[in-house]
């Protein structure tokens, strides 16, 4: 059974920061593009940052040089380290991994954990 299971979310005050985890059951962790998305109130679900399996990162424009994506194969945990945060950036957070095979593709997502920026 595929688990994603994500930690780390929170209430924390503007300028402040956190660390989002997101651990991974039951797939072979090391072939699948790891993402982070959000989703706030009223608004559709949104890429936050993304690392590929050879660490190629990319960033939405919102979080660039605040956010930072990780991942530790060993672990089979990914991360998102998150600075400088914002109210803009309440929201909940959700951990997807997928891969695509010559023949067939995989997608998996988290259940999602909040993180409320707010002084």
């Amino acid at each position: 059974q595929v688990q994603l299971v994500e930690s780390g979310g929170g209430l924390v005050q503007p300028g402040g920061s956190l660390r989002l985890s997101c651990a991974a059951a039951g797939i072979i962790f090391n072939i699948y593009t790891m993402g982070w998305y959000r989703q706030a109130p009223g608004k559709q679900r949104e890429l936050v940052a993304s690392i590929t399996t050879s660490g190629i990162t990319n960033y939405a424009d919102a979080v660039k040089g605040r956010f930072t994506i990780s991942r530790d194969s060993a672990k089979n945990t990914g991360y998102l380290q998150m600075n400088s945060l914002k109210p803009e950036d309440t929201a909940v957070y959700y951990c997807n991994a997928a891969v695509k095979l010559p023949k067939t593709s995989y997608d998996y997502w988290g259940q999602g954990t909040q993180v409320t920026v707010s002084s």
